[in-house]
């Protein structure tokens, strides 16, 4: 009984502790990766903002497990992404929906006359106070952040080839 009765306290206790550790991380998550390509704005982009073209420069963009349903949505596994606006230097988009959803960001900086782009992509989560959310967030960073450099420097050597 003993024993029973200190392993519920210690399971209780520690259910405790990680909800307070949990606290002490953002609610907020911000994964962002920038690359300069020489070209101008108006090169890169149409390889932006139409997922027509994201298999160009985006790993695994061509797999059969990807269904471009226009050129502002596709479904990436069992994931939409929809584009929500684009204008000459921002495309928002949504990856995901409901508790799982993650906002995309592009970021074009330059000018149509610059024969220079400075491309911000990065992906914004807000989470919920669960404290496994929070600590799974931790590893965003590690899993995100690798694939979105490999994949601008693919775009980069995609868009300095084109003329």
């Amino acid at each position: 009984m003993k024993l029973i009765r200190f392993a519920l306290i210690s399971v209780f206790v520690l259910v405790i502790l990680a909800s307070a550790i949990s606290f002490l991380f953002p609610s907020y998550v911000l994964v962002s990766r920038a690359i300069t390509i020489e070209q101008p704005r108006r090169v890169v982009l149409p390889l932006v903002s139409d997922y027509r073209q994201w298999h160009l420069w985006v790993e695994g963009f061509g797999d059969t497990t990807v269904k471009i349903i226009d050129a502002h949505t596709a479904i990436v596994g069992k994931t939409t992404v929809k584009t929500l606006r684009i204008t000459d230097s921002l495309i928002t988009a949504n990856w995901g929906e409901g508790k799982n959803l993650q906002t995309s960001k592009i970021r074009l900086i330059g000018s149509d006359t610059s024969h220079t782009t400075i491309l911000q992509w990065q992906f914004e989560q807000k989470l919920q106070w669960y404290p496994w959310e929070k600590f799974g967030s931790m590893m965003n960073d590690k899993i995100l952040g690798p694939m979105m450099e490999k994949n601008l420097q693919q775009l980069k050597v995609f868009a300095e080839q084109r003329p």
